[in-house]
């Protein structure tokens, strides 16, 4: 496998088990998430599986997280 860096092709990561959430949209629009080797966290757009793979430490995966939750992006998603 090639060295992993943020923007890869999600294909080129190898024995990795991408997940989505239980809330995703039954038409396929949502991201899936893996988790690295070192625990850093891959993000692949589902409609595009073989695309970009955005990768995050998993305390920037657990901040994000946390923001989504409390409300700061409503705006953007509205």
């Amino acid at each position: 496998m090639p060295p992993v860096t943020n923007g890869m092709l999600a294909t080129l990561l190898r024995g990795v088990r991408w997940t989505k959430s239980s809330h995703s949209n039954p038409n396929g629009n949502c991201v899936e998430l893996a988790e690295l080797a070192g625990g850093a966290i891959a993000v692949r757009n589902s409609r595009r599986p073989g695309g970009p793979a955005l990768l995050c430490a998993r305390a920037e995966m657990a901040a994000f997280v946390r923001a989504v939750k409390d409300g700061q992006f409503d705006e953007v998603a509205s």
